[in-house]
């Protein structure tokens, strides 16, 4: 096993909120998502999660180096208002009539990413506090994916263009 100190200590300045985000399979594999690609932290609504058997299963350890932050999912307009205070854009990852297509969107370096709870996503509420709004296109039947494999392709597409950039 590779030791911590071989790992770069930068880190993207990408945030991953997944404070809506209920399932702790999700949210396990939300965290090795960040830490695999070494992001800015990942917002979950509260701290037992990391305590829970399934998310420390897909976790796989990735809870002891990703920097995780505490936002009850109805402190999330405060939320957002203080990651736009503080310089980040913060960009709702969801269906959306008024939604970017995430090949023709351009991410900001300093982003949040917000991640919607299963099956109801993101409060409209919520939605129109964000500074952009963004969805990976589909095609099949299905009405969404999984909210784990969103955050990854989006996380993924945000790496790819800052490493262009």
């Amino acid at each position: 096993m590779a030791s911590r100190s071989l790992h770069s200590s930068r880190r993207h300045p990408l945030t991953l909120c997944a404070s809506l985000v209920q399932n702790p399979m999700n949210l396990g594999a939300l965290c090795r998502t960040a830490e695999v690609w070494r992001l800015q932290e990942l917002v979950v609504s509260n701290a037992d999660i990391l305590t829970d058997r399934d998310f420390r299963k897909v976790a796989v350890s990735a809870d002891q180096w990703q920097p995780i932050r505490i936002c009850p999912s109805d402190r999330l307009p405060d939320w957002i208002t203080q990651q736009q205070q503080q310089g980040l854009t913060v960009i709702a990852l969801t269906r959306h009539p008024q939604a970017i297509a995430l090949p023709q969107f351009t991410f900001p370096a300093q982003t949040a990413l917000l991640l919607g709870r299963e099956l109801t996503g993101i409060p409209a509420a919520l939605i129109r506090q964000c500074d952009a709004v963004v969805e990976i296109p589909q095609w099949g039947c299905v009405e969404s994916l999984n909210v784990a494999t969103a955050g990854a392709i989006a996380t993924y597409e945000y790496l790819r263009q800052q490493a262009t950039s």
